[in-house]
């Protein structure tokens, strides 16, 4: 089998460096490995101006190792992107000489501010579209700030914000980091045109926030990209976190123990970014910088696609029979949702999509196992209420029983409007699966739709359907879920 293309990209910050390789040039980006070691290269940056020795020297050692396992892979290109303490330092340059002398081949780019910030919101966009709003990324050394709106970018700043630059700025005290945070962020004055819209927070310090929130709330999905909070809840975390000592963090469920030192400094960050853009909520994003270095080496129309439904699309293309059933579907069950929104639409079709993609798996633990896949998967373009609508659809594609245990999460996830069109959906899959044996020929001899208080199914036997017992029992489940009477009726 022909290897996909591979291509890897090494994150050099002022905290840690990651190495990520991708495979493939699909629209969602697919890790096949993701390492990560922290170097703390910017500790001490503020007071000496130079990167940090003991840094330096694992990083010798890491990226070594790093560019091992890239060529290994046959990954190309392997590119390595450094960040606010290597330009910031006055020995970042020979830094970045050394580094090269030792990684021949590979391309070293030290990304000012603005290029920082670009890539950070192409990461952004990348999984959320249509992010609307104000993107921070916080790393060790610097937060940069961008405006997002209709799929574009503008205004970027970077400010010396990072959780290590700020800890050394206000000596550590982080009352006195309150009024350094405020002084740069009054520099930035569009940050007031955020009221009403989304913070994006992009960052590993930021993350390690949600993963204390969601285990405080025993938050039911336990994944931080597109982590939703509101502006209240989010201001409460951030107070709470800012003004606790170390012992207590340390207590606090969620928390990384690597983490515990940046924590408040970040807080007191997004406390102020709270306060200063009147924000209506947060929503953290695990697409950053990476990725949006990613979504550059992929062609333009690409690029361009619903990461969702590229996904969706993704899963017909390798777990399914027949990728030209799909389509039929979508067709197939419109009328079911004349009053649909597009939002509503758009997770209709992504679930014909999936709708095949546990067809290789043990008829015993299809639905389950259906269900876990759509809902932990690793594409970024799908929020949390996306992944429990897709999966719930799915799994009760699947028959799996409505109140079985395994569908807790999705259920505590979606609001009763959002859980009942999962159902109709998945029961009517149910059946038109059932009719068609999976394929877009027998499925033609069917239609299923509303009339008149009446859920009519309209079957052509020339085409090799019927109405056996499971037919019956199927659509009795999908007409009793909306409320209809069911009924059969036969073609000529």
């Amino acid at each position: 089998m022909a290897l996909l293309p591979r291509c890897a990209v090494v994150d050099l910050g002022s905290n840690s460096v990651r190495l990520v390789v991708y495979e493939g040039l699909g629209r969602n980006p697919v890790a096949i490995f993701n390492e990560k070691a922290v170097l703390r290269l910017g500790r001490g940056l503020e007071q000496t101006g130079h990167l940090n020795a003991d840094g330096m020297e694992r990083a010798f050692t890491v990226l070594h190792r790093y560019h091992a396992v890239a060529r290994a892979m046959r990954a190309a290109p392997i590119e390595v992107l450094a960040t606010a303490a290597v330009r910031d330092a006055v020995n970042g340059e020979s830094f970045v000489a050394a580094l090269g002398a030792r990684l021949p081949g590979v391309a070293i780019r030290v990304l000012t501010g603005p290029e920082e910030a670009e890539y950070s919101a192409r990461g952004v966009l990348c999984g959320i579209p249509d992010a609307d709003g104000i993107l921070a990324d916080i790393g060790g050394g610097s937060l940069e700030l961008v405006r997002i709106a209709d799929g574009r970018h503008d205004g970027a700043r970077t400010l010396g914000l990072g959780v290590i630059r700020l800890a050394e700025r206000s000596g550590g005290d982080v009352e006195r980091a309150r009024g350094i945070v405020d002084a740069d962020l009054g520099t930035v004055p569009w940050l007031s045109e955020a009221e009403g819209r989304d913070l994006y927070l992009v960052g590993g310090a930021w993350r390690a926030l949600a993963r204390v929130h969601m285990a405080q709330l025993a938050y039911p999905l336990q994944m931080v990209h597109q982590y939703m909070i509101g502006r209240e809840e989010a201001r409460e975390l951030a107070v709470m976190i800012s003004g606790a000592g170390r012992r207590a963090l340390e207590r606090l469920p969620g928390v990384p123990r690597r983490r515990i030192e940046d924590l408040p400094f970040a807080a007191t960050v997004l406390r102020r970014l709270l306060r200063a853009g009147a924000v209506r909520r947060v929503v953290f994003s695990a697409s950053g910088l990476r990725e949006g270095w990613y979504l550059g080496r992929i062609p333009p129309e690409v690029a361009a696609e619903d990461p969702l439904l590229a996904a969706a699309r993704h899963y017909a293309d390798f777990l399914g029979r027949d990728a030209t059933l799909p389509p039929a579907l979508i067709a197939w069950t419109a009328p079911l949702f004349a009053d649909e929104t597009p939002v509503m639409a758009r997770l209709r079709i992504a679930a014909c999509w999936m709708s095949d993609l546990g067809s290789h798996d043990h008829p015993e633990f299809r639905a389950e196992q259906a269900f876990l896949r759509v809902l932990r998967q690793p594409g970024i373009g799908l929020d949390h209420h996306a992944r429990a609508f897709l999966a719930l659809t799915v799994a009760l594609r699947y028959e799996a029983d409505p109140e079985t245990a395994f569908l807790r999460p999705a259920r505590a996830l979606l609001d009763v409007a959002g859980a009942h069109r999962a159902e109709v959906l998945g029961m009517a899959l149910r059946l038109a699966y059932s009719l068609s044996a999976g394929t877009p020929d027998l499925l033609a001899g069917v239609s299923l739709r509303p009339e008149n208080g009446q859920l009519v199914l309209l079957l052509d036997e020339t085409r090799g359907v019927f109405e056996g017992e499971s037919v019956s029992r199927r659509l009795d489940r999908v007409a009793q879920a909306m409320g209809l009477e069911p009924v059969v009726r036969r073609a000529g």
